[in-house]
C-alpha cells in the first residue's frame, strides 16, 4: 500500500501516513472558508481521492511566494499583508474520481501561506493552507506516488 495523506475538513486537520500506516506527522489545516465542493469559481474545497499531479517548491527559501507556480520573491512576516499569498512549497493536487476530476484545473493546492495565525479554522479560498515549516516537512517527506484523501 503507498503513503497516503487524510485531510479532515471537520477537524482542521491532516495526517500523513507511510506504506506500513505509521503515523508521520499530523498538521493543523486551513481549507475553504465556502465549505466543501467541485464548482469551478466555487472556492471550496473539493472532497473525495486524489493523487499528487506535481511538486514545486523543491529546495526554495521558506515564505518563498509563488505566483503562477513560480517563485518570486520572499514573503517578511514582520510585514503582513492582506493578500493572499502562496507560500514555501506547492503540492498541486489532481481528482481522481468523476466528482473531483476538475481538481487540478481549479489549482488546488495543499501550500504554506502568509496568514499562519488562522491555519486551524476554514479560510482559504478552496486550497488546504499549512504552516509554512510544516508543507516544507510534508513536502520533504512525500513520494510522488501518495495517496491523498479529503473527508468533510
Amino acid at each position: 500500500m503507498p503513503a497516503r495523506i487524510f485531510i479532515s475538513v471537520h477537524k482542521q486537520r491532516l495526517r500523513h501516513y507511510d506504506e506500513r500506516d505509521e503515523l508521520l506527522g499530523e498538521y493543523p489545516i486551513s481549507t475553504a472558508e465556502n465549505g466543501v465542493g467541485f464548482e469551478e469559481g466555487s472556492y471550496r474545497t473539493p472532497i473525495g481521492r486524489f493523487q499528487i499531479a506535481e511538486m514545486i517548491g523543491q529546495g526554495a527559501a521558506p515564505m518563498t511566494i509563488f505566483k503562477g507556480r513560480k517563485p518570486i520573491g520572499t514573503h517578511d512576516p514582520a510585514q503582513p499583508s492582506s493578500e493572499d499569498l502562496i507560500t514555501s512549497r506547492i503540492i498541486w493536487l489532481d481528482g481522481i474520481q468523476e466528482m473531483n476530476a476538475n481538481t487540478k484545473q481549479r489549482y488546488i493546492y495543499i501550500h504554506g501561506t502568509n496568514h499562519e495565525s488562522r491555519i486551524g479554522q476554514p479560510c482559504s479560498m478552496g486550497c488546504v493552507r499549512m504552516l509554512n515549516q510544516d508543507i516544507i516537512e510534508l513536502y520533504d517527506a512525500l513520494a510522488p506516488d501518495t495517496l491523498i484523501m479529503i473527508t468533510p
